[in-house]
């Protein structure tokens, strides 16, 4: 599956885009609900896994689903874009909370 381009603006001439194509297999991505980040002076690495929390005694089982090398340059763009999608969420959610006003 490549990237639909009927749903990307036409680029500006001379301006690159990315062409990314997403195998069949990954399609349904994987769930997490746990990660860990570890890191060296030179990557990061992220590990994301699915525990479960049902487990009330003893070790909690938990299988690695995906895990991330990067460098610490796009640890710092990931953040940012995390930062900017995150502040759109809220606002977006808080918007559909809002509290009906009253009749009048």
């Amino acid at each position: 599956m490549d990237v639909d381009d009927d749903l990307m603006p036409e680029p500006d001439p001379g301006e690159r885009r990315l062409n990314i194509h997403l195998p069949p297999e990954l399609i349904g991505g994987v769930y997490a609900n746990f990660a860990n980040i570890s890191f060296s002076q030179y990557e990061f690495t992220l590990t994301f896994a699915r525990i479960e929390h049902e487990v009330e005694e003893g070790d909690v089982p938990g299988t690695v689903v995906a895990r991330i090398n990067a460098s610490p340059k796009f640890v710092e763009e990931l953040i940012a874009a995390l930062q900017d999608s995150w502040s759109k969420y809220r606002t977006r959610e808080g918007i559909r909370n809002l509290p009906e006003a009253p009749d009048r």
